[in-house]
């Protein structure tokens, strides 16, 4: 089949972006950013998802 996708690789955005809580420049991002969401550099967004609760399924 040539319809087969290298998932191996994943997209990224290169762009000039600043963190929305600590200001720090983000420069590569592994989504298209869309202005109305705001935008956390690795150790925000690492952060972030420490502090929210554990799910139970």
């Amino acid at each position: 089949m040539d319809d087969q996708q290298d998932f191996g690789q994943r997209k990224t955005y290169q762009g000039q972006w600043e963190c929305s809580e600590c200001g720090a420049e983000i420069t590569e991002l592994p989504f298209e950013p869309d202005g109305d969401r705001p935008l956390f550099c690795r150790s925000c967004h690492q952060k972030r998802r420490n502090n929210q609760p554990r799910r139970d399924y």
